[in-house]
């Protein structure tokens, strides 16, 4: 039988949780036995007892509850915080399996110490995107997520309405919206813009994207291709500084008429591409709000200061991260249905199985080794 484990998260301002009472039911009923550390859903607002009667068994969360898993379902990246008795990576048995969002990039020294311990690891960044891995794609519920509450954030942050407004006294104009990429987590933010009333403008370097794009009521800012941005799978992909430098120059003039800007760039294992340079922010109207969606990997703002909101020029910069954590109830939700489906395709007949090729490109160690091109399979923009 197959021992799952899910502990409670531990990095500040973490609310999500990789199993909830419904994933536990399914898990169980698939034959795992699964272990919670007590506490782990209350960031949610799922308690113990829903656990329980999942049929969960309820533990300390110490360092033999981590040794004692053949399966470790995670939300953030694991790390060398204290346990009782060891710490996270270090308290991981020989043969187990980690899967989480791992930051690969990001967690060299836990991934080496995982790898030293034996076990191996499953990035759920690295999910490949074909159709039977649609389900696991955690990515892509996280970002939209972080989509809809970038608008929200931006909303309660202007100092005007979004939507037109007809009034006794006089006529409101609409807030004027640019979305820098129109991935997964730039359509939410479209979508939610243009349901508060705002006039939404978008850019993206992938010209197929325009159809998404104007379905949502949007203008696409269409930019001259010398070179695609077309990636694998429909992701965008890392280009040039040239193209970047003729992208800003078409670009100065919309985001220094905008109300709010709002960047979704990202390119896991690289530094986020710098879309928004501090000679842009200048050009903008004080009271102008930008949120900064890559601002963990980066920024693609020059003057974004990660976990800060801060004022530049008389605009205010977003700096807000982990926003999926910030709306915990649906994003543990759907993270952890993504995370039951890896579960689910690794845990058979009672034993881990990496055999899968879904599982082969999300691993990030195994066999005593950390994989040398770790987190970056393929460009992302979420």
């Amino acid at each position: 039988m197959v021992t799952v484990f899910v502990p409670r998260e531990r990095r500040p301002g973490e609310r999500r949780v990789a199993a909830t009472p419904e994933t536990v039911k399914r898990l169980v009923k698939e034959g795992m036995q699964v272990l919670v550390e007590g506490g782990a859903g209350h960031g949610c607002h799922l308690e113990d007892e829903g656990y329980r009667n999942a049929g969960a068994r309820i533990v300390g969360g110490g360092a033999e509850d981590w040794g004692a898993a053949d399966l470790i379902l995670k939300v953030g990246p694991i790390a060398h915080n204290e346990l009782v008795g060891g710490t996270e990576a270090g308290a991981v048995r020989a043969g187990a399996v980690v899967v989480g969002l791992l930051a690969p990039h990001k967690s060299a020294d836990a991934l080496a110490k995982l790898a030293e311990r034996g076990a191996s690891a499953l990035a759920m960044e690295l999910v490949p995107r074909i159709s039977r891995a649609q389900k696991m794609d955690a990515l892509s519920s996280q970002a939209s997520i972080a989509g809809y509450k970038a608008v929200l954030l931006a909303a309660g942050s202007l100092g005007k309405y979004f939507p037109l407004l007809m009034t006794a006294a006089g006529t409101v104009q609409p807030a004027k919206v640019v979305v820098m990429g129109a991935g997964v987590a730039g359509l939410q933010a479209v979508a939610t813009a243009r349901r508060l009333g705002a006039t939404v403008e978008v850019s993206d370097i992938r010209p197929a994207v325009k159809e998404q794009v104007e379905s949502l009521g949007a203008r696409f800012i269409d930019l001259p291709m010398p070179e695609s941005g077309e990636g694998q799978g429909g992701y965008a992909k890392e280009v040039t500084e040239s193209f970047l430098r003729q992208q800003q120059e078409i670009l100065s003039a919309k985001i220094a008429a905008a109300d709010v800007v709002i960047t979704t760039a990202l390119v896991p294992g690289r530094p986020a591409p710098r879309l928004v340079t501090a000679e842009m922010v200048s050009r903008m109207r004080p009271g102008a709000v930008i949120v900064d969606l890559a601002v963990e990997q980066g920024g693609n703002c020059e003057l974004s200061v990660a976990g800060e909101d801060v004022v530049r020029s008389g605009v205010r910069i977003i700096g807000q991260e982990n926003l999926a954590a910030t709306l915990p109830e649906d994003a543990s939700m759907l993270y952890a249905r993504n995370v039951a489906e890896v579960a689910s395709l690794v845990a058979k007949g009672g034993a881990i199985d990496l055999s899968d090729e879904i599982a082969r490109a999300m691993l990030v160690t195994r066999g005593g080794e950390v994989r040398c091109d770790a987190g970056r399979p393929q460009d992302r923009i979420a």
